[in-house]
């Protein structure tokens, strides 16, 4: 009963890391804005910024990865790798998250020092969309990392219970 438990535990934080990835990478895919000032059009769109594409890419990888794992049985010996594509999958969830954070923020406040001007005034749906996409991933981020600590777990229980 309590390997039961603890199979379904590890299934709904797969899931909920799952959706959790997919969402972020949904709302930042679809975050996009025109504006226009005098004579001037502005469209910002997640494509401009190389942190953005990253943060992109690095949630549909683990989005990939994490519905792949929710159908690896659990008695298959891939799960020792798990345990490391797992901390692999945290990683990048967080390089990916850190980068888009920065950008974010100077989109947000500018940088007075660089002459760079903030833009969330003008295209202010875009950045909403932004942050729930930033939201999405540091949700995804913190279940993963709960994930990571439920496999070492999984995996260093049982060889330990056999060295005693």
């Amino acid at each position: 009963m309590v390997k039961l438990t603890k199979r379904i535990g590890a299934l709904v934080l797969r899931l909920a890391a799952f959706g959790a990835a997919l969402a972020a990478l949904i709302v930042m895919v679809t975050s996009r804005e025109r504006a226009s000032f005098f004579a001037v059009s502005l469209e910002a769109k997640y494509t401009d910024m190389a942190a953005f594409k990253y943060f992109v890419i690095a949630n549909a990888v683990v989005s990939v990865y994490s519905f792949l794992v929710l159908f690896l049985p659990k008695e298959s010996l891939l799960w020792k790798f798990v345990v490391v594509l797992d901390l692999v999958m945290t990683m990048l969830l967080t390089s990916s998250l850190s980068a888009a954070l920065a950008v974010a923020q100077v989109g947000k406040k500018g940088n007075a020092n660089a002459g760079w001007l903030p833009i969330c005034g003008q295209v202010p749906k875009f950045c909403d969309q932004v942050t729930g996409a930033l939201i999405a991933g540091f949700v995804a981020l913190v279940l993963y990392v709960l994930l990571l600590l439920y496999s070492l777990h999984s995996v260093v229980d049982p060889f330990l219970l056999q060295k005693s």
